[in-house]
């Protein structure tokens, strides 16, 4: 079969908005000529250089590298490199931003936010021998079972897809979200890392941690495999645990405002009488 033969007509739906021009989006639909294995990308490239030379999206790589092109593709954060349209739809396509960002113009989303989230949380290894990391003079050395460790959350690409699918980030600008908190726990588990404390304060602040109420939908839409849902659960824990060691280390007294709840009232508190149970015997008399 020719490539004539096996080109089949899909229509693409963008949602198109300038903020500078418009007043409100508004959508588009170009009708695209489609060969089997041709992406979402090279689509939106045919659009721009034979039907509409205003459309604006980001890209780079062209790979699944860079996490440049993220977008909602029928109603899903995906990249536009990676997602062949054939395995999407044979009709008709939906391509509009990621939501939770602010729109630069048609499908790019502002990410600044996103990265300013991740400069708070100090996504380096923070360490006391400064003087070594600035002229090295070694290797810090690292056992491949520390290296598991964290290694999956360093496959994080950074394209923001899971912000756009976070339910707390929806309804709070100032919760950092799933990629900023997931390597905030990439680097606090890394055995060459002690920034736990300098971490804390944004960790445990109001709009912290705890506002994951963990829906799980940053993993599912995570192109690169990555589970930051897991890491953030796993960064409470982390955030527990040394509460835990800060209490043993410096005593109660000097962490607690007042006796621990319920301390003042167990003296009043009678012990419960001594008492036995009389068991038959099982015999009949």
């Amino acid at each position: 079969m020719s490539a004539a033969e096996d080109t089949r007509e899909v229509v693409f739906h963008i949602r198109r908005y300038d903020p500078d021009r418009d007043g409100a989006p508004t959508w588009k639909s170009y009708r695209v000529p489609v060969t089997p294995g041709m992406t979402v990308l090279e689509g939106l490239h045919f659009v721009k250089e034979n039907l509409d030379a205003s459309l604006a999206w980001r890209f780079s790589c062209r790979m699944g590298v860079c996490g440049s092109c993220a977008m909602l593709i029928n109603g899903k954060a995906a990249l536009a490199c990676n997602t062949q349209i054939q395995d999407v739809s044979d009709k008709a396509l939906t391509l509009a931003p990621l939501p939770n960002y602010e729109i630069v113009k048609d499908l790019v989303p502002d990410l600044a936010p996103m990265f300013e989230h991740h400069k708070s949380l100090k996504p380096w290894l923070v360490r006391e021998d400064t003087g070594e990391i600035l002229n090295p003079t070694g290797e810090y050395r690292q056992t491949p079972e520390e290296l598991e460790a964290y290694i999956q959350f360093a496959n994080c690409i950074k394209c923001g897809a899971c912000l756009a699918a976070c339910p707390t980030v929806a309804t709070d600008p100032g919760y950092p979200g799933p990629m900023a908190l997931a390597q905030c726990y990439r680097f606090c588990i890394d055995s060459r890392d002690g920034g736990l404390e300098e971490r804390r304060d944004v960790l445990d602040s109001a709009h912290g941690l705890y506002g994951c109420h963990y829906a799980g939908e940053c993993s599912r839409v995570c192109p690169k495999g990555v589970d930051p849902a897991r890491a953030i659960q796993l960064m409470k824990r982390e955030l527990v645990f040394s509460y835990l060691k800060l209490i043993r280390r410096k005593g109660a007294s000097e962490l607690l405002t007042g006796p621990a709840p319920g301390a003042e009232r167990r003296s009043e508190i009678p012990e419960p009488p001594a008492f036995t149970v009389e068991r038959s015997s099982g015999k009949s008399e």
